[in-house]
């Protein structure tokens, strides 16, 4: 199998965060099991392990499989290189809107676009049609897209919204408690949050994942359609920041990861109130560095 295959690439990811739930020494199931546990062919899981042997997460001995140690930053591929292609083309679009010099009311040609992409017609315009719920471009009748702009105040409403999601997933968390699957996720990424915050200069641009895999840790614990939906716009913008002012990039990472792990930790010590207020804390920060670090289409 390809090694450049997306899908391969993002399977690969998946078993990693799978063996970083196990204990070293610990086995992992049969390929069959491994297939439906993750929703992979059997071939795909194949090609996975010997991966996973080589670079040493397990040893792969006959049936045995072996977990030797946990999984690093490192040992994934980057979110980019796991897209499909619907999901390539909205963040290429993301990009296209908030790279290049392009103002509110600009006029977006589909044409255009589909060449710069190399993308489908049909893709490219169910990409548009999504983001055109968020009023970031809008379709004027019978005629083009227009830009709306990524505004300062687009963003405040759009975090606006995040955040009373989030808030709402996190109270819920902690009143499900240890018994929860989101407890469980959030207690498992204390490990490659630590392994981040001591290694920093080499691993902060793998913050991003481990950024998205901590929020979406507490939303997909509502199992809110919404929510879900809303989600797919957060992780395009909030996630891979584009025009972010990149000269403080790694003080920024490490100040978000050192926040969510004391998160972690406070969820982990069943110290409710303490772990509200430190996520309230992170949020803040968040919205924070969304609003400085950004250059905003209507302002100079």
């Amino acid at each position: 199998m390809s090694r450049d295959n997306s899908t391969y690439k993002d399977s690969l990811n998946r078993s990693l965060d799978y063996v970083a739930e196990l204990r070293i020494d610990d086995t992992l199931p049969s390929e069959v099991d491994l297939t439906q546990r993750l929703g992979i062919s059997r071939t795909t899981v194949r090609a996975v392990l010997t991966h996973l042997n080589e670079i040493g997460v397990i040893n792969w001995s006959g049936r045995a499989k072996t977990v030797l140690r946990k999984p690093k930053a490192s040992d994934y591929y980057a979110k980019e290189e796991t897209l499909s292609t619907s999901e390539r083309v909205e963040t290429q679009f993301m990009e296209f809107i908030l790279g290049g010099d392009l103002k509110p009311g600009a006029i977006l040609h589909e044409s255009e676009m589909v060449r710069a992409f190399g993308a489908s017609t049909s893709v490219l315009r169910e990409c548009l049609i999504k983001f055109s719920r968020f009023g970031l471009i809008e379709k004027e009748p019978n005629r083009h897209w227009v830009l709306r702009g990524f505004t300062r105040e687009f963003a405040i409403e759009l975090f606006d919204v995040r955040e009373m999601f989030e808030l709402r997933a996190f109270q819920t968390l902690l009143d499900q408690g240890s018994d929860s699957s989101g407890f469980a996720r959030l207690v498992d990424l204390s490990g490659p949050h630590e392994e981040i915050i001591a290694n920093i200069d080499a691993e902060y641009l793998s913050f991003p994942r481990l950024d998205e895999q901590f929020h979406r840790a507490l939303t997909d614990g509502l199992g809110n359609r919404f929510v879900d939906d809303f989600y797919e716009l957060v992780s395009v913008i909030f996630h891979y920041h584009y025009r972010w002012n990149k000269r403080d990039e790694r003080e920024r990472n490490h100040i978000a990861a050192q926040q969510h792990l004391d998160v972690i930790h406070a969820v982990q010590a069943g110290d409710k109130s303490k772990a509200m207020a430190l996520f309230q804390n992170h949020l803040n920060a968040a919205r924070t560095t969304l609003l400085n670090s950004v250059t905003w289409d209507n302002e100079p």
